[in-house]
């Protein structure tokens, strides 16, 4: 198995990583165990989650995922996973999670709360990467470092990163602590996929100058590059079938960012692309989506069991440079599918 660094930590990860965030809904704990397990005995070591999750978030449930992964963690020897959370974002942003009666942010106190709740439910010592989910837009960036710094400190956490961040948050995080002398973000979760390639544009320049690893999710576009949307219909307890039902309007909007006609146009070509190498759809997204030099792990999912060998998959498929033209061809024609 090949491990990459994360950043300038000593956080070693398989390209590939877990992600958790439907287990406790659409995915039960039993599912969700055979998952885990067929993911480690595959060789992952690294496996991502969040207080937030499962979604789409629901302040009832929320919670559930991390007790999940906790109970399954006990069945393995702690170190020899690499497990990554994250405290819940500003209520001050686009979206408006449900944590803390929805008056979360990214201040000393919220992230202090964050992890005590996040290390219980895991039931462990320390949590090996620890995210900021959201940017806050108002608290200032020197309180949130110097929270994240003192969790460093204490040895709850190993390492930070940052989420769904652009490349002025990132350098403004970073700057702030190199000169104040503070623990860094070693990594970047964003969306990115064949589908929303848009971390190119600058944030990866940020990541390669200053050794920081994008941590990708979504690398199937939310299951949109399998195809199945394809029909023109949203299939029965698909994930954007259920957004698609859901209360609240920033919640279908994401259906419709990820399903609308570019997203569709664009997967079928990938689709075709994906015979002519003998390789799933799936396959192709997730080796794309691990491809570059400042990636570090793709976070990929599974609702089931069934769904995670087409991914794993990627582990032993890299994109020649033939491949990469012809990608780069539908990138050009269908331009920023996803917005």
């Amino acid at each position: 198995m090949k491990y990459n660094y994360i950043g300038k930590s000593g956080l070693r990860v398989t390209p590939i990583c877990l992600g958790t965030m439907t287990f406790g809904t659409t995915t039960s704990k039993e599912e969700a165990f055979k998952i885990l397990d067929k993911a480690y005995d595959k060789g992952i070591n690294f496996y991502d989650t969040a207080e937030i999750y499962p979604v789409p978030p629901k302040a009832s449930y929320e919670g559930t995922t991390e007790k999940i992964v906790g109970e399954w963690l006990k069945t393995k020897p702690r170190e020899s996973i690499i497990l990554a959370t994250k405290v819940a974002g500003a209520s001050s942003g686009w979206f408006v999670p449900c944590t803390r009666h929805g008056l979360t942010a990214i201040d000393s106190f919220h992230i202090k709360t964050a992890i005590e709740g996040s290390l219980k439910r895991l039931g462990t010592d320390y949590i090996d990467l620890y995210q900021m989910h959201w940017p806050d837009i108002i608290v200032p960036i020197e309180e949130s470092m110097k929270a994240f710094d003192e969790l460093v400190q204490e040895g709850k956490v190993r390492y930070l990163g940052t989420s769904n961040d652009n490349a002025y948050g990132l350098t403004k995080a970073n700057e702030v602590s190199k000169y104040k002398d503070l623990a860094r973000f070693e990594s970047i979760q964003n969306n990115f996929s064949l589908l929303n390639p848009r971390f190119h544009d600058e944030l990866a320049n940020v990541c390669r100058r200053e050794n920081i690893s994008l941590l990708p999710y979504s690398p199937i576009g939310g299951g949109v590059l399998s195809g199945k949307y394809n029909s023109g219909l949203y299939p029965e307890g698909s994930r954007f079938g259920l957004y698609m039902e859901n209360s609240s309007a920033r919640v279908r909007a994401m259906a419709d960012r990820f399903v609308n006609d570019k997203t569709i146009g664009a997967t079928t070509r990938y689709i075709k692309l994906a015979e002519e190498y003998g390789i799933s759809p799936v396959t192709l997204a997730v080796a794309y989506s691990k491809h570059f030099d400042f990636v570090a792990s793709t976070i990929i999912g599974a609702r089931q069991l069934s769904q995670l060998d087409e991914s794993l998959a990627a582990l032993n498929f890299e994109l020649d440079d033939e491949l990469i033209k012809n990608i780069e061809e539908i990138q050009k024609d269908i331009l920023y599918p996803m917005g």
